[in-house]
């Protein structure tokens, strides 16, 4: 297909300007390495009480707003990926083209059964050994 239509989420296509980019995803992840060494610092250095459950509580909303983002932009980059099947550079056709190009292409041989050999006889003493 060449013109394909938008990637649907929810019903609505997925359109990458409403979310946040990758410079705000930048900035949360450093905001939050700073607040995650500063958090058990505050603890050990003694300030207090209030101070540390405050820097506590703002990892953890950090933690989920970093955690929805991150989920925003790799869902962009696999709807993006769905959009272009192949690579812009190349000049060979991909697999599924040339599978595709080779109906009458044969399946792969299926394995031989093994061959005909004694029959493995039942040991007495080990089924002894079993029942007891």
């Amino acid at each position: 297909m060449i013109n394909q239509p938008p990637i649907q989420y929810k019903g609505a296509p997925l359109e990458p300007e409403r979310g946040p980019g990758l410079g705000c995803f930048r900035f949360q992840l450093a905001v939050l390495a700073i607040l995650v060494i500063i958090t058990p610092i505050s603890v050990v250095a003694g300030w207090p009480e209030v101070i540390s459950a405050i820097l506590l509580f703002v990892v953890i909303a950090l933690l989920l707003l970093t955690g929805q983002t991150m989920i925003f932009l790799m869902r962009l980059v696999a709807a993006d990926r769905r959009t272009r099947r192949r690579p812009l550079g190349s000049a060979t056709r991909t697999v599924g083209e040339i599978e595709d190009a080779d109906p009458a292409a044969e399946p792969a041989a299926e394995p031989a059964e093994p061959a005909a050999g004694p029959a493995a006889t039942p040991d007495p003493d080990a089924e002894e050994g079993m029942r007891q």
